[in-house]
């Protein structure tokens, strides 16, 4: 259930069968954990300690591996002794960051987080590689001293998202936004716009993963994530959207959003934020919009332009073919663990 987790990490080993590459999965949380805190309730105490417990233990044998490839940190909220240990008993180790995580301590809130503010700079600094989702990461992690830093940007595999056949125009249009109860937040401030636009063009706003206030905004419905259903349900919009904030948090987001709409062949507009701003070939491939003014707009033209949206669909389904698919950044990470790996030829690989 965990996205990066997922996206970053379990698809490609699912790829990667039969290329004399062995791994070993050991998550420090299970699903259990991400359902009670989508539902808004604090993780047991005493699960974390005996997944903090297992994991320790599980360390004690990363000598018998080749390579440790790491999901953002081995201990959260506690300090990078574990990757300094690795690293002093030369166990190479790779860490991956689709998020700003390095903000949860350094502008945190909580002073007893913010004395970890140079955690993940530590780990960074000693991993033989950094594989970062955008530009705002890898300059943290160049800043940070890492020897090597790779761009490699969250992807959709295209076995999953088949061509898209030519859409139908049909009333109410379809606007749609995809993601978790965690990020529903960055919705709020589009919805008046979009109140906005069903005064004037008959559309329905679905919100696939999270809920919003439907008695207020009658023109918006949720559905339930399923991993099995996501494309066939993306698949369903006229137009997705990503909006955000222009904060430090998500100036690190890797629009994973964008990338899933233009692999449906659907027109987007996303915030000038992180990642989206390469992403969105503006007026291209889909628009950039920072004020109400501006989404209004985007929104209005894309609604009543079918022409237009089936035309910057194509261009967006392009780009992902091109760049942020499976097929193209799948070998290039195989063959950058092989060159950081202490065998370059076959090699067992604890994620």
């Amino acid at each position: 259930m965990g996205a990066s987790s997922r996206l970053r990490l379990l698809q490609y080993i699912d790829t990667w069968c039969g290329s004399n590459t062995v791994f070993r999965v050991e998550p420090l949380l299970g699903d259990a954990y991400l359902k009670r805190i989508y539902k808004g309730k604090r993780a047991s105490r005493i699960s974390l300690l005996r997944a903090y417990g297992k994991r320790l233990q599980l360390l004690l044998s990363a000598g018998k591996f080749d390579l440790v490839w790491i999901e953002k940190e081995l201990f959260p909220n506690l300090p990078a002794w574990a990757e300094i240990c690795l690293a002093h008993f030369k166990i190479p180790y790779v860490v991956d960051y689709d998020d700003a995580i390095f903000h949860n301590y350094d502008i945190s809130p909580n002073p007893l987080k913010r004395l970890l503010k140079n955690k993940i700079k530590a780990v960074m600094n000693r991993a033989a590689l950094v594989t970062v989702g955008n530009s705002y990461l890898a300059r943290h992690a160049i800043d940070a001293g890492a020897r090597l830093v790779e761009m490699v940007p969250t992807v959709i595999d295209l076995n999953r998202y088949p061509s898209p056949s030519s859409p139908t125009a049909g009333a109410p249009l379809v606007v749609g936004w995809i993601g978790s109860p965690s990020t529903v937040k960055f919705l709020a401030p589009l919805l008046p716009v979009m109140a906005r636009v069903a005064d004037t063009v008959p559309i329905e706003f679905v919100i696939i993963g999270a809920n919003v206030d439907t008695a207020t905004y009658p023109f918006a419905r949720s559905v339930v994530w399923q991993e099995a259903t996501e494309v066939a349900e993306v698949s369903k919009f006229d137009i997705g959207v990503m909006p955000l904030p222009d904060t430090a948090w998500e100036r690190g987001k890797c629009a994973y959003k964008l990338i899933q709409y233009m692999a449906c062949g659907k027109a987007v507009i996303g915030s000038p934020v992180g990642m989206n701003i390469d992403v969105i070939e503006d007026g291209s491939n889909g628009f950039l919009a920072s004020t109400d003014d501006a989404w209004y707009e985007a929104l209005m033209r894309l609604l009543t332009n079918q022409t237009l949206r089936n035309a910057m669909g194509c261009r967006g389904r392009q780009m992902v073919e091109q760049k942020y698919c499976l097929e193209v950044t799948g070998p290039k990470l195989l063959g950058s663990l092989r060159t950081v790996a202490s065998n370059g030829k076959g090699i067992e690989c604890a994620v």
